[in-house]
C-alpha cells in the first residue's frame, strides 16, 4: 500500500501483515482507493478535498483519510477501537510526517461522544462487512455533530448501500467486490 498522489505520493505505508485475525483489517487496495480519488477529483461533487476537514471512521490503517491529506484536506480524525489498527495509523502518520494535521480517537465508530470542535467535510466509512455498522455509525456522527450540512460521506462496503434515514443517494460505484455509495445528509431545518 501507498499514497496515490499529493504531497506524500508513492510514501509507503505500513504493512499489515497477517495482524490481528480479530481485527478484521480489510485495507482499501491502491487501485480502489485511486478510482475513488478520481471521483472526488472528478468534477461531479466539486472539490471535496481541499481545505476539507476529514473524519475516517472504522479507519483501518488510515490509508483513505492520509490520501486525502496528502492531496490537500487541511486535517483527519481517525477513528478506531482496534489496538493493530491504531498501531498501524499510528506508523503511517509518522511514515507521512502528519501528525500536526490528525487526530485518533480509539473508540468505537458506532459509539461516539458528542463533537466539541467543528463538523467534518468529508466523510469516509469503510465498516467490516456485511454487519450493519456503518448505518449504526452514521446515525451516531449525525447525533453528535461530527457531520457538516454539506458534507460528502463515502460509504465503503461488500454490496450497494441504500441511504439511510436522513441523508440524500448520491451515487454508486462498483469496483471488483467493492461498492461506494456517495451520501450527502439532509438538511434537518
Amino acid at each position: 500500500m501507498r499514497i496515490i498522489a499529493g504531497t506524500c505520493r508513492g510514501t509507503a505505508l505500513a504493512s499489515v501483515g497477517k495482524g490481528d485475525a480479530g481485527a478484521h483489517l480489510r485495507p482499501t487496495t491502491d487501485r480502489v482507493r485511486e478510482s475513488l480519488f478520481n471521483v472526488l477529483m472528478g468534477g461531479k461533487f466539486g472539490d471535496p478535498i481541499t481545505g476539507a476537514r476529514t473524519l475516517d471512521l472504522f479507519a483501518g490503517t488510515g490509508a483513505l483519510g492520509l490520501e486525502a491529506l496528502s492531496r490537500g484536506a487541511t486535517c483527519t480524525t481517525f477513528v478506531d477501537d482496534g489496538r493493530k489498527s491504531q498501531s498501524l495509523i499510528r506508523e503511517n502518520i509518522r511514515l507521512t510526517r502528519s501528525k500536526a494535521a490528525t487526530t485518533l480517537i480509539a473508540r468505537d465508530a458506532t459509539r461516539l461522544p458528542a463533537n466539541t470542535g467543528a463538523p467534518y467535510d468529508l466523510i469516509f466509512l469503510d465498516p467490516p462487512y456485511g454487519k450493519g455498522l456503518g448505518t449504526t455509525a452514521l446515525a451516531a456522527a449525525r447525533a453528535g455533530n461530527w457531520i457538516a450540512p454539506d458534507a460528502l460521506i463515502v460509504w465503503e462496503e461488500n454490496a450497494p448501500q441504500p441511504a439511510p434515514e436522513g441523508f440524500d443517494l448520491l451515487d454508486c460505484r462498483k469496483y471488483g467486490d467493492t461498492h461506494v455509495t456517495f451520501l450527502a445528509p439532509i438538511s434537518q431545518s
